[in-house]
């Protein structure tokens, strides 16, 4: 390691005194001006991954659906998951130390995780559409340069995007060819095979407008618009040209303040979605002829996967194991639907898109949801070489063609994270084979009524959960007292949760009503208030 050249970097890159971020989740978000020295020792952090692995590892300037004025930055792993949780501790550690620590910090690092610093190294980079993100990007290279790795800088690409081509880069292409054109490829090709067999009934099915929150998932879904049919009728709003960055618009809005985004007008019964900011979430939603407003959120999105597949799995008759995993956020009678009517296993695992995808991983076939619009379906290996080789040999028609569209599902979806691109047009497809409406696939089952707040304490490690985050272990009395208010209201729940990313509880409720849903939300608001340390003025109704 070239000190001197580490010195004369990390100077450019100066931490500003005092600040401590953390690496969550969804990597270290702050307002952009505070990120330069984060997003330059990631480019270290991610040649020390790159020599520990063997493997190239990804680098995404993005913070995705948060105000265009911030912004962020996450590494990918070697087949296009998320960064290791004990490397997680290490970008907190590099992010923070004070610039006279950082070779021994560096020095540290590469003996607990065993790095040898003459292997050599690899770095895909990747950024969103913020003005900020460009320099910062410029930035991560400088980090890369300095431990003398190569990189690849692809520049504009959605996170979904970044994720597959390190997974190609790492499974020698046999997920694909690490460019955009084969990101296009491979997805239009699949799309194709399937919709082949759809009987597409009057025009106004095959029209569908998408909000693409002033993001990247405009740029990228025009460049792809030229790989599908004349008849495939995608509308793109909120393109970028014009307004800001997730602003009044995006999955992320249009999911919490159940309403339409600006900027994109709607008719009755017009199928429309929205992305988010670095598109790797996706909700649906219409308007009924009476003017009310329907979200479809990642829970129905899961709904309609799972009976699309679970036919398929039928036909083949492999006994494969299917599965759905969510989160404490899924909507109670989506959970119901699954299990009672479906009668597919569902599992519920913590908040954050790692626990989603770590249990997804146990079964032949696993779908994962947020309701936030993040997911999608992963095959396992065995699973898959079977589905491939019975397209191949198998005899009977009905198994042969059930297993063709399962390898096409299998090709059309990115299994390495949720993509918004992607999982839009497996929705599109299962809509366009099974003849369904917008109105139809919302008809599945209907939402309880749900609320979510959240509430500022003075420090959200006061609030300690079990149960997949269901309930609460500490402060002692907040679990007895959510409990007694959940008697209080018909088919009711609440959980409460630390946020990952802010000092802030959030908290969730659902009842028969939207009266008692908010009602209930606001008494636990109360209780976590009182007993949590909550700051500023007790919330109101």
């Amino acid at each position: 390691m070239d000190s001197e050249a580490l010195k004369k970097y990390s100077a450019l890159h100066p931490k500003p005194a005092g600040l401590s971020l953390q690496y969550g989740t969804a990597g270290f978000r702050t307002k952009a001006e505070q990120l330069d020295h984060i997003v330059f020792r990631m480019g270290l952090l991610a040649i020390l991954r790159s020599k520990a692995m063997t493997a190239t590892i990804g680098v995404m300037v993005t913070a995705s659906h948060n105000p265009e004025e911030d912004n962020g930055v996450k590494l990918v792993d070697p087949f296009g998951e998320m960064l290791h949780p004990s490397w997680e501790e290490y970008a907190t550690q590099l992010a923070n130390a004070e610039e006279q620590e950082l070779q021994k910090v560096i020095a540290e690092i590469c003996q607990k995780a065993a790095v040898n610093l003459h292997k050599d190294a690899s770095v895909f980079i990747g950024r969103d559409t913020r003005p900020s993100s460009e320099k910062l990007s410029q930035s991560v290279i400088d980090g890369v340069q300095v431990l003398g790795g190569q990189y690849h800088d692809y520049g504009l690409v959605t996170t979904p995007q970044l994720h597959y081509m390190v997974c190609c880069q790492n499974t020698q292409g046999q997920y694909g060819k690490a460019t955009l054109e084969g990101y296009y490829e491979k997805l239009s090709r699949a799309f194709m095979e399937l919709i082949k067999q759809s009987h597409f009934s009057e025009e106004s099915q095959r029209h569908l407008k998408i909000d693409c929150a002033n993001g990247i998932g405009a740029l990228k879904l025009s460049e792809m618009k030229p790989y599908f049919p004349q008849d495939v009728l995608i509308h793109i709003y909120n393109d970028g040209t014009k307004e800001k960055l997730n602003h009044l618009c995006g999955a992320d809005f249009v999911k919490v303040h159940q309403k339409p985004p600006g900027g994109l007008d709607m008719k009755p019964n017009e199928r429309c979605c929205s992305f988010d900011g670095d598109a790797d979430r996706i909700v649906y939603y219409y308007k009924d002829t009476a003017g009310h407003f329907h979200l479809i959120d990642g829970d129905k999105i899961a709904a309609l996967i799972s009976i699309f597949l679970k036919e398929l799995l039928a036909k083949v008759r492999q006994n494969f194991k299917m599965a759905v995993v969510q989160t404490a956020y899924a909507n109670g009678n989506s959970t119901r639907y699954l299990q009672e009517t479906l009668k597919v296993p569902v599992h519920c695992v913590k908040t954050g898109v790692k626990h989603l995808h770590h249990k997804a991983q146990e079964f032949d076939v696993g779908v994962y949801f947020e309701a936030n619009g993040h997911g999608t379906v992963l095959f396992s290996k065995g699973a898959e070489t079977k589905i491939r080789q019975l397209v191949k040999e198998e005899k009977d028609d009905e198994k042969r063609e059930a297993a063709k569209m399962l390898k096409n599902m299998i090709d059309l979806i990115n299994q390495t994270v949720g993509d918004a691109v992607s999982d839009m047009l497996v929705i599109e497809a299962i809509l366009a084979l099974k003849g369904l409406t917008v109105q139809q696939w919302d008809g599945l089952y209907t939402d309880l009524p749900n609320r979510l707040l959240k509430v500022q304490v003075a420090d959200r490690r006061v609030i300690d959960t079990t149960d997949a985050e269901r309930r609460v272990l500490t402060p002692p009395g907040l679990q007895e007292k959510i409990d007694a208010l959940v008697k209080k209201y018909k088919l009711s729940r609440a959980f409460v949760r630390p946020s990952g990313t802010e000092d802030v509880v959030r908290i969730y409720a659902e009842a028969d009503t939207q009266e008692s849903a908010d009602a209930l939300a606001h008494e636990v608001s109360l209780a976590v208030f009182h007993l949590a340390g909550g700051r500023g003025a007790p919330p109101q109704p």
